[in-house]
Parts: structure tokens; sequence; C-alpha cells
């Protein structure tokens, strides 16, 4: 069994409705995102790879393309743009693509911050 991770950074701004710093949540502000997709499962004999590197990057350049240098209110199916939600829309985009999904990370490195989703139980 094997564990096979790519990441890729976004650049994002939203406003955030909070009960703590809440003028300078609601406000319109930004941050450098990276997340982590994670597959896991046993390597074709074929090929001798859990999923081919190059389907796995084009899967992630569409999903970053709906999240990079965007007003993440705005983004259809998210919702509060928050890490949980964030990390849960990538899943939704990558399930079909990418067999063996296991995990999604989304990090705030500058706040070091981190979120993981595991998909639907």
């Amino acid at each position: 069994m094997f564990e096979l991770s790519k990441q890729f950074r976004f650049e994002a701004a939203h406003t955030l409705h909070r009960t703590i710093d809440v003028e300078p949540s609601r406000r319109i502000h930004g941050h450098s995102y990276r997340a982590e997709v994670t597959l896991r499962g046993d390597a074709d004999p074929a090929s001798g790879m859990v999923f081919d590197l190059g389907l796995f990057q084009r899967a992630l350049e569409e999903t970053r393309d709906g999240l990079d240098h965007r007003f993440l209110d705005d983004v259809p199916e998210l919702g509060p743009a928050t890490l949980e939600n964030l990390s849960a829309w990538i899943w939704r985009r990558l399930a079909g693509r990418c067999p063996g999904l296991t995990k999604v990370t989304v990090y705030r490195d500058s706040e070091g911050d981190t979120c993981s989703y595991f998909g639907p139980t």
C-alpha cells in the first residue's frame, strides 16, 4: 500500500462573519493557501504507479483554477470560506477523478493553520 501526495498553492480573498476579530474578518482580505491531496492504493503491476502523476497534476490544476485569484465568497458550492469548507470543496472536485483519494489538507502557512478532510464516512 502506497500514499501518493501532490501540493498546489493558491491566492484568494474572502470575507468571514466571526464572533472574534469581527471587523478585520468582515472586510475583504486575502491569504496564501497551500493544499495537499493524498491518494492511497496499490501500485498497478503494469505501470508501477498508484496513479499517473500527469493525470494527477491535470486534476489539481483544474481544481486550483477554481480557487486561485478568486473572491472565495463567489465560488459556487463553497459556502463560507473556511479551511474546513475549502478542504471539502477540493475533495468534491477531485473525488471522481482521483482514485484512492484519502485526504485533502489545506494550509494557511502564514498563520500556522491546517485543516484536513477525509471525505464522507
